[in-house]
């Protein structure tokens, strides 16, 4: 049974048995939500005491030639056809995250924030020879992903400062798409994701029914906070200002795009470019725009749709992904701001007083070369066969409510549901309190029937559905493979090392 590491990021107590962790986290979802109610009634005087040590709130944007870089690729060190072989250290550094601002301390995947992508080919067998340099445990987990239960990187299977771990597993057909991994041990994954540990996943298909020639942009979103030295912020979990990122989630006031803050995309007049979107924020959600001109939603977390849908705006809840196509519909010589519009997911006691304005998230600087032609896409991209609900095993009700799921908070040594494979189960997963919550299956993807009872317009495979305040969605999901312990869980990250998790036994 692996050892619980304690909330709290300023001290070390003794940790929590197994049995006893659930009052535990009861207690602190408590103590959380009255200190952030402690907070809005002393906040005038907070600002006040703030006022002396202001918090990094600013930055200055890129200028328009500092352009959007991609992460590094990992290298495969195997020569055998059909194996990609990496190498995954995570370690301490200090680099300076804004620019201009002073070194701090962070952790980092290869050195790198973001960490190193892998890319791959639907069929590869991988093998990831990981290290972990850090001075806690930590896992990775490859979300998303479908592999057996012990490559997963759950909180089961920790990984101790100095020792090392494979990860072995291979990618099926029909999996291509974009994924991420990070690291997922119990009660810090919203910390060590915050200090910088994270990076993407593409999963290429032979048959990608989209012309090769479009330029590909992969884009990894995040978001953090400083303090006027360059530290991150992180106030003590007891604090009023600590409850209220246990209650909202953690977010922060600077935006990066593959770490760049308001990097620029060079763009040409007619171009259509191939955008991969993932959220890699704890809490944030992002809805996109690019004011006057809309995208074709081509694809979500477990790859590409059937046909193409063209949206004003599109919303990426924490840990999902998106895939869009981009038309340069402006004029030579132009630049045009995308932008995250204000999206309201909070209850209204914790709401941000700025969760209203929207910010700035990267340029697109049109070059001054004439329009070129445009290319012909094609209007069907892949068949995706609907999952069987004529023969469900089981329909579950699985409520979300601040910080616990079903009335209970998250205990390793319990299986809160248990299901048998070759099975398709429907879960109808119900949201009561007032704000949203992110719902992630580890392991297997599922398709989305409804939305408070409204039928899903396009099918789509997903690992993680935003379930909006006072909501339902449900979701089938067919266990096909793959045996064990699989986690269920909000993906707010602080909701979930709170105990806002359950573990799904699978026989």
């Amino acid at each position: 049974m692996p050892r619980y590491r304690p909330f709290s990021l300023t001290h070390d107590p003794a940790r929590p048995t197994a049995r006893g962790v659930g009052l535990v986290r009861l207690f602190r979802g408590a103590l959380l939500l009255l200190s952030a109610l402690q907070w809005l009634a002393s906040a005038p005087a907070l600002q006040a005491q703030d006022a002396a040590t202001p918090i990094l709130t600013t930055v200055t944007p890129g200028s328009p030639g500092d352009t959007l870089t991609a992460p590094n690729v990992l290298e495969n060190i195997s020569s055998a056809r059909g194996i990609v072989e990496v190498l995954l250290t995570a370690s301490k550094t200090r680099m300076s995250l804004v620019p201009g601002a002073p070194a701090a301390d962070v952790y980092a995947y290869n050195g790198s924030i973001p960490g190193p992508t892998l890319v791959v080919r639907e069929g590869a067998r991988v093998i990831v020879h990981f290290k972990n340099d850090l001075p806690e445990a930590t896992t990775v987990h490859w979300h998303g992903v479908h592999l057996p239960a012990d490559a997963d990187g759950s909180p089961f299977d920790l990984v101790e400062p100095g020792h090392r771990r494979d990860y072995v597993f291979t990618f099926g057909k029909g999996t291509a798409g974009t994924y991420w991994y990070h690291p997922h041990p119990d009660m810090r994954s919203a910390y060590q994701v915050a200090m910088g540990l994270y990076g993407a996943i593409i999963v290429r298909a032979a048959d990608d029914p989209l012309p090769a020639s479009l330029p590909e942009k992969l884009l990894i979103l995040s978001d953090n906070r400083f303090r006027s030295d360059g530290s991150l912020d992180f106030p003590n979990p007891d604090s009023p200002e600590g409850g209220v990122d246990g209650v909202n989630g953690r977010e922060g006031n600077v935006i990066f795009v593959n770490g760049q803050v308001m990097p620029t995309i060079p763009i040409r007049a007619g171009e259509v470019q191939r955008w991969r979107v993932v959220n890699a924020s704890g809490a944030r959600v992002y809805r996109l725009a690019i004011g006057g001109q809309s995208f074709l939603h081509v694809g979500n977390d477990g790859g590409l749709f059937e046909k193409p849908i063209e949206v004003k705006e599109i919303t990426v809840a924490n840990s999902e992904r998106v895939e869009l196509l981009v038309r340069g519909s402006g004029t030579p010589g132009s630049r045009v701001t995308v932008q995250a519009l204000p999206y309201d997911r909070y209850v209204p006691q914790t709401r941000p007083p700025d969760w209203d304005h929207p910010r700035d998230v990267l340029a697109l600087k049109y070059s001054s070369d004439p329009p070129v032609r445009s290319i012909k896409l094609p209007s069907t991209l892949r068949v995706i066969p609907a999952l069987d609900t004529t023969q469900v095993a089981a329909t579950r009700v699985i409520v979300l409510s601040q910080g616990l799921i079903n009335g209970r908070a998250m205990d390793m040594s319990r299986a809160d549901i248990t299901a048998h494979l070759w099975t398709t189960e429907i879960w109808e997963v119900e949201n009561v309190v007032g704000m949203d919550h992110p719902f992630h299956l580890h392991g297997f993807q599922f398709q989305v029937l409804d939305h408070d009872g409204v039928p899903t317009t396009y099918r789509s495979w997903k690992d993680t559905v935003n379930v909006p305040k006072h909501q339902t969605v449900r979701i089938v999901v067919r266990f096909d493979d793959f045996p064990g312990r699989w986690m269920f869980h909000c993906h707010v990250l602080d909701h979930e090392d709170m105990g806002m998790m359950g573990v799904l036994l699978l026989k």
